[in-house]
């Protein structure tokens, strides 16, 4: 009797594990092993993680700067890696489109209409679109161009232009 119920805790522990690991499959970074995203996370009342990795955000200013990109099935976070702190929350349902080139690069733009919007670059791209989408109660437009606008701040406008070159593709952003 008592291999039987071992066996029963064990199977109930794998079953357990699995919702677990089913639930953080786009988790890169290992959310679980990071006090401080955990207590933003729970802060929030968020608890399925869809995505989670390293990144890099585009500032207004035009600087570059290294972000954790945490998506859940209720809002994207930025955070700050270094400090752990929490720079922005945005909830899915205020998001109106991301916008992607139709070529082979790393960067996509995430368009909030009551806000200022983001620009980014990861070698996920298409992961994160996907958990973007997947997360989202409504068909979220994903625009494919290889020009296009977003707001940098509430008062800067800029356009990312995509060009095919030799070896690669170039990448220019122009204040409008």
């Amino acid at each position: 009797m008592p291999i039987e119920e071992n066996s029963e805790n064990d199977a109930q522990n794998d079953e357990t594990t699995n919702q677990v690991n089913a639930s953080s499959k786009g988790d890169h970074i290992n959310v679980l092993s990071h006090p401080s995203l955990m207590k933003i996370m729970n802060k929030q009342g968020d608890q399925l993680v869809l995505f989670a990795d390293k990144v890099l955000k585009f500032t207004g200013s035009g600087k570059i700067k290294r972000r954790i990109l945490l998506i859940t099935d209720f809002a994207i976070y930025i955070v700050d890696p270094d400090t752990g702190s929490l720079k922005r929350r945005i909830a899915l349902a205020a998001l109106d489109k991301i916008c992607v080139s139709e070529l082979n690069d790393n960067f996509f733009a995430v368009i909030i209409p009551t806000e200022y919007d983001l620009l980014m670059a990861s070698t996920r791209k298409n992961e994160i679109l996907h958990a973007i989408k997947t997360a989202s109660d409504y068909e979220l437009e994903v625009v494919l161009s290889n020009r296009f606008e977003y707001n940098a701040a509430s008062d800067l406008v800029k356009e990312i232009e995509f060009e095919e070159v030799e070896g690669g593709v170039k990448t220019r952003i122009l204040r409008k």
